[in-house]
């Protein structure tokens, strides 16, 4: 289905040079919430939504005055009419615009358009499974758990002559006395090829169970009349016996048999074939293999070809029900040599590979239900390293279990002290990496000289004071396993070229060396620096950050998830007492005070706190006494105090004040969008006062 035949066409677009009150009076009038936004020659140029009015309302922006083009969202993605309906389905955009060949708006596909697709989609397949299995010739019987009927097709109501109105909904036992379909629900075994009797008619009954996901749901009865073959066979025993014989052979195939003599002339074929093609079974009887090419039932069939070049031969086709079989052709030959059967073997591959698929559904689900009990036994079982219980860092956990079962490069960011390195720990030993090593490397506490010889390794006498025997790198000591790039942000611009090459390759060469080496390894990279804003600046390369931020994972500060500051606290006075043989509390007028505290050193620096006042403190019971005085100061709900020590002008004051903030905050290495929100200023007044003050990040 094609993008052009469900979008709305001609949709209202929008010019940049309109303001945001304009643009609310047209979305009231036209009951809309959002449209493209076009250039003069009709060019998509943006998109424009009652999201954007709202954030000029929540900004005080004068929407009579504020332009669309100011407020519009620049990057949009979008569609063209030829696209096929499958490829837009999964975006995640509420409305999508679609362009022509020259950028020109031409519809728009909303979410409401999408949901009327899959609307008809579902009835049509709906219509096409009762059409197939009221078109089939043989009775089709199904039932639930329950063995309530389910399925009664047409064929089962002229050989049993009750109508599926009176036989859906009720209990088999009710409708078929004797009827022992339910067995298999028992059993859970398939009983193909077998004779029953039903209102006084032979039928030959294939019943299998029915499963979904290991489960036993139903089962089915697929019946077929043998009444006629049974008179004819029983006009002479001995064709009888040769004929139960032949049909037991045939019928019990689980690949379809199609049998013809020398002429092309079908002779017959099992019940798999009958499955896999649609037709009945005496359908084609006696006809030729030109008859079932004409009519569809198969696209190509190899049986004149086994004529004409008297050998096997094996072919894909397909078949009139859809399906996509393999067929191979051996010729049977008499004792003169001339060919008086074909007989060809036809395999259904469409339910081979429809059970690969459910197989890899079954072992994704498995992977997912491993990772859903890793994440709840770190949370409630707990874990010497993870105490939490606030539901930033508990999404956290789960993103990071979640990610821990695939190959992606992750990048974990966060300020000092929150426990990056603790995330790759965890992410390596809850992947299937697990059993290999984990190998560490600070990039910030290596001097640039040595990096990239410790990074990828040397050659026998690639430099003065080398290893005689040459040194594997990191890199390749993490093969097979997990390599943690700690503050990659430090790396040298120059080395960083080295290092994309590796992670797009997957090959280093050491220092000295000529040829590459591969090398199997998963990267982990953590930083506390603002690595997009390095590249802005030209400090990391771009290319780089986008090979290391696959997944990104950030870590949040302290002060942002203070509810876990109790358990912590409880945690680490519970080591250091058990470390320290001591046995002192921590008052909860102290816990209060550390619940206020801003934590610029973040849980590195409450673990130090913790172990120094549980060792100096000289009674059992910690206090407010016992802390630094720089955190007994702090009253209830301040930040902190702005101290003067005499008398100047305000505007000095203020300026002082001013830049000791700046100071503070840049200190923090966040990102400037971050510092402008706890500022309570636009980022552009930020970066400008930061500026006049000569004041940049450490």
């Amino acid at each position: 289905m094609k993008v052009s035949e469900i979008m709305s066409p001609k949709p209202l677009t929008l010019k940049p040079d309109q303001t945001v009150g304009e643009v609310v009076t047209i979305f009231l009038e036209q009951q809309i919430d959002g449209a493209p936004v076009v250039d003069e020659q009709g060019q998509l140029v943006g998109l424009f939504t009652k999201s954007h009015v709202y954030r000029s309302i929540i900004n005080n922006r004068d929407i009579m005055n504020t332009r669309v083009e100011e407020m519009m969202t620049r990057d949009v993605y979008t569609g063209h009419p030829d696209d096929e309906f499958g490829e837009v389905v999964n975006a995640t955009v509420p409305r999508l615009p679609v362009i022509d060949e020259h950028g020109r708006v031409v519809g728009m596909l909303t979410r409401g358009d999408i949901a009327k697709a899959f609307f008809y989609s579902y009835n049509d397949i709906s219509l096409e499974y009762d059409t197939v299995i009221n078109s089939a010739y043989n009775m089709i019987i199904s039932i639930d758990a329950q063995a309530i009927i389910r399925i009664w097709n047409s064929a089962a109501e002229e050989y049993l002559g009750i109508n599926a109105e009176d036989a859906l909904g009720k209990n088999i036992a009710e409708v078929l006395p004797g009827n022992d379909l339910i067995n298999i629900l028992a059993s859970g075994q398939s009983e193909p090829v077998k004779k029953v009797n039903l209102d006084g008619r032979w039928f030959m009954s294939n019943r299998s169970p029915i499963k979904k996901s290991g489960k036993i749901i139903g089962a089915v009865a697929v019946l077929q009349d043998i009444s006629d073959i049974e008179k004819m066979s029983g006009e002479l025993n001995y064709v009888k016996e040769l004929n139960e014989e032949l049909d037991a052979i045939v019928e019990s195939s689980f690949d379809g048999l199609f049998i013809t003599d020398g002429k092309g002339n079908i002779l017959r074929y099992n019940k798999a074939f009958e499955q896999l093609t649609g037709i009945s079974a005496h359908e084609y009887l006696g006809r030729t293999v030109e008859e079932i090419k004409i009519n569809g039932v198969i696209s190509d069939p190899v049986t004149w070809d086994v004529l004409e070049q008297g050998k096997s031969i094996t072919a894909m086709q397909e078949s009139g029900t859809g399906k996509l079989i393999l067929t191979t052709g051996n010729p049977v030959c008499d004792e003169n040599g001339r060919i008086i059967r074909v007989v060809c073997n036809v395999r259904d591959i469409t339910e081979l590979t429809l059970l690969k698929q459910e197989l890899e559904k079954v072992q994704e689900l498995s992977q997912h239900y491993e990772s859903q009990l890793r994440s709840l036994k770190l949370h409630f079982a707990g874990d010497e390293k993870f105490v939490f219980t606030s539901s930033k860092m508990g999404d956290l956990v789960d993103m990071t279990m979640r990610v821990a079962s695939v190959d992606a490069t992750v990048l974990i960011t966060g300020e000092s002290g929150t426990g990056k390195e603790l995330v790759a720990d965890l992410i390596h030993s809850s992947s299937a990496r697990a059993n290999k090593p984990l190998i560490k490397i600070n990039c910030g506490a290596i001097p640039e000289s040595l990096l990239e010889s410790e990074l990828f390794g040397y050659e026998e006498g690639a430099f003065t004071g080398a290893k005689k025997e040459g040194k594997r790198g990191h890199i390749e000591l993490a093969a097979g396993g997990t390599l943690f790039l700690d503050e990659v942000g430090e790396v040298a611009y120059n080395l960083q070229a080295k290092l994309l090459r590796f992670l797009q390759e997957k090959e280093i060469t050491r220092i000295g060396g000529e040829k590459p080496i591969k090398v199997d390894v998963r990267i982990i990279a953590a930083t506390n620096r603002d690595l997009f804003c390095m590249v802005q600046n030209k400090e990391f390369r771009e290319d780089l950050f986008y090979r290391l931020n696959v997944i990104p994972l950030h870590i949040p500060p302290l002060r942002d998830r203070t509810e876990d500051i109790p358990v912590l606290v409880a945690h680490f006075a519970q080591v250091f007492n058990r470390k320290y043989n001591l046995d002192k509390r921590i008052s909860p007028d102290v816990i209060d005070i550390l619940m206020r505290y801003d934590w610029p050193g973040n849980v590195r620096e409450l673990t130090n706190l913790i172990e120094r006042i549980i060792v100096i403190a000289d009674k059992d019971s910690i206090t407010r006494e016992d802390l630094p005085v720089h955190m007994q100061d702090r009253g209830e709900g301040s930040a902190s105090y702005v101290m003067v020590s005499g008398i100047v002008p305000l505007k000095v004051a203020v300026e002082s004040v001013e830049k000791q903030l700046l100071e503070k905050v840049y200190g923090q290495n966040q990102t400037t969008r971050v510092m402008a929100k706890q500022l309570d200023v636009n980022a552009s007044t930020l970066v400008r006062k930061a500026a006049k003050y000569n004041i940049a990040r450490r």
